[in-house]
């Protein structure tokens, strides 16, 4: 954000959050100061945010929401009168959502960038642009949170009416935005409701172990699967001999000179000996930790074990069933925020009154296989639900003409009818014939 917005706002009597977070910030600012001087000591990298998108787990996390929220269709939907809900395909919004939000995005990489954002920064900011000429659909623009700040008006100095306002700087230029202008979608964990908590502050020391973990472990097999050692020697070397020394050594033991024709042969000068200290990666239960920390941070994102390639506690029937989990304990409440956000923001007053909505087409992600999906549509079909023209359409198979009519067993009345066809036969049977009362006439 710019000088002259800051300066405004200040004016005005608030601070945004980033503001608030700087000024907490200076206050540790000794300490963080400390840690770095002891992590560069141990070895370690104190930058955890850099490398978490590094990280194997938290890299597959993350890749697993964001494509499985790419591959559900977003879609226009509108309830009709006779209590039927059908797809909106001719409706110019349709496309914006489905097809292509802007120019330059398909909406498979558009849904699918968003939810990075959210989940790597708890925040993802979308501007909606255009669409106030009939016809002409508005454009959706994803805006890097790092771009923007979010200020909360309860005072009212901007507007008679308190409301979220979002700052966004982008190429020398400052915006002001309302909140109907902007599509926000934040993670679950919040505090206020309005700014999302990224999962990396939650789980910065878990993350921030394995990283390091893989950082070791790639260490040691750079260095050739060689140990740290011990170098004894009994000359009397300076600081910079000692330097030489053991740099040329460790050249040795990682195979440096293997162009030359050296790779396993150390050479070791009169006196000197080197002593490795051992350090089992099984004693140290190395592989068990990793797994562990593995399982833990796909636990928080709400990734089953299976998921990340942990086949140890697999308890699923079927790949079907196991899909079924994933959307009802992590997908489900993912995309009712997003269908509750764009249906309020993306759609006016007037489409919504008219029984219009977003809502992702979740039979790509629960879709089963075809034996399965040819006997449900016969049960629906034959229990009167389906129309054979719809259970084809599930299919992806052409209309029949004389397919859109309901069938059902005939066998099969109304509730209200059961018993009438008992009183209905009883009326009909005739009553017995009375005997005449004065006989036959004798002749």
């Amino acid at each position: 954000m710019g000088k002259a917005a800051n300066a405004l706002m200040r004016s005005l009597g608030f601070y945004s959050k980033s503001e608030v977070a700087e000024i907490a910030k200076g206050a540790r600012e000794s300490a963080v100061s400390e840690w770095r001087s002891l992590a560069h000591f141990l070895g370690i990298d104190p930058d955890v945010d850099g490398d978490a998108m590094g990280e194997a787990t938290y890299y597959a996390c993350t890749k697993i929401l964001r494509e499985t929220l790419g591959k559900l269709p977003l879609k226009l939907m509108r309830r009709m009168p006779n209590g039927g809900v059908v797809t909106a395909y001719d409706h110019p919004l349709y496309s914006t959502l489905c097809l292509r939000p802007n120019p330059y995005m398909t909406a498979t990489s558009f849904w699918s960038a968003v939810e990075q954002y959210r989940n790597h920064t708890g925040n993802a900011y979308v501007r909606i642009t255009g669409g106030n000429t009939k016809g002409d659909p508005p454009q959706l623009w994803l805006m890097p949170t790092n771009e923007v700040d979010v200020w909360w008006d309860d005072a009212a100095l901007l507007d008679e009416v308190p409301d979220v306002y979002y700052l966004y700087s982008h190429g020398g230029r400052n915006l002001i935005l309302k909140s109907y202008e902007v599509m926000h979608f934040r993670s679950s964990d919040t505090d206020d409701g309005i700014m999302g908590i990224p999962l990396i502050d939650r789980l910065r020391k878990l993350v921030g172990g394995a990283v390091e973990a893989q950082g070791f472990q790639n260490e040691l097999i750079s260095s050739g699967l060689t140990a740290k050692a011990v170098l004894q020697y009994t000359s009397n070397l300076d600081d910079k001999a000692v330097l030489t020394f053991t740099s040329n050594m460790e050249k040795y033991a990682k195979g440096e000179f293997a162009d030359e024709g050296v790779r396993n042969i150390i050479p070791i000068p009169v006196g000197t000996t080197l002593q490795p200290l051992n350090t089992k990666l099984t004693d140290a239960q190395f592989e068990e930790l990793k797994k562990y920390s593995a399982v833990q941070i796909a636990s928080a994102f709400g990734i089953k074990p299976q998921q990340i390639g942990d086949m140890t506690k697999t308890s699923y029937a079927s790949s079907q069933a196991q899909q079924e989990a994933f959307y009802t304990d992590t997908m489900l409440y993912i995309l009712k925020d997003y269908e509750n956000e764009v249906t309020y923001k993306a759609l006016t007053d007037r489409m919504r009154n008219k029984e219009y909505f977003c809502e992702f087409d979740t039979s790509v992600m629960l879709r089963s296989d075809f034996k399965t999906t040819v006997e449900a549509n016969k049960i629906a079909i034959e229990s009167g639900q389906f129309t054979p023209n719809e259970a084809r359409q599930r299919l992806k198979l052409p209309a029949d003409p004389d397919g859109d009519v309901l069938l059902g067993n005939g066998n099969l009345i109304p509730i209200g009818m059961a018993g009438q066809q008992y009183l209905q036969q009883g009326s009909q049977e005739e009553p017995p014939a009375e005997p005449s009362g004065g006989g036959e006439a004798n002749g």
